[in-house]
């Protein structure tokens, strides 16, 4: 009875640490300097799950997409441990999704590796994608 609840516990704390990565990753995308970059086109949502700087950027943009980039790996990871996936595939699985995400006038990256500004259809995303 006791190994059931320390399991329980232990499950608990694993959700409860996932929560956490998943909150601290949308919270940094919620930074009024990431809003400001997404809206004026300087970043944008990758295939690969990352998001990354159009053009050269201001080092304080760089080290924000790479804060960002840093929590969004935690919240792979973390995903990927606990389904048995790896986190390039949900990192992936998350580039098709936050692609497919973006509003029109934002900043995304081709299969072919451009730079493209959703307009109002569909962006253009990997054939892998569903």
């Amino acid at each position: 009875m006791a190994h059931l609840a320390t399991k329980k516990a232990m499950l608990m704390a694993v959700a409860a640490l996932a929560l956490t990565g998943v909150s601290a990753a949308a919270w940094a995308q919620r930074d009024p300097a990431y809003a400001a970059a997404r809206a004026a086109g300087q970043v944008g949502e990758q295939p690969d799950g990352y998001l990354g700087v159009v053009g050269a950027g201001s080092a304080d943009l760089r080290a924000l997409v790479n804060s960002i980039n840093i929590q969004r790996k935690a919240a792979y990871t973390q995903k990927a441990q606990a389904s048995g996936a790896t986190v390039e595939q949900l990192a992936f699985t998350s580039g098709c999704n936050l692609i497919a995400q973006t509003s029109a006038g934002e900043k995304y990256r081709t299969p072919g590796g451009a730079w493209a500004t959703r307009g109002g259809g569909a962006p253009e995303r990997d054939p892998r994608c569903v």
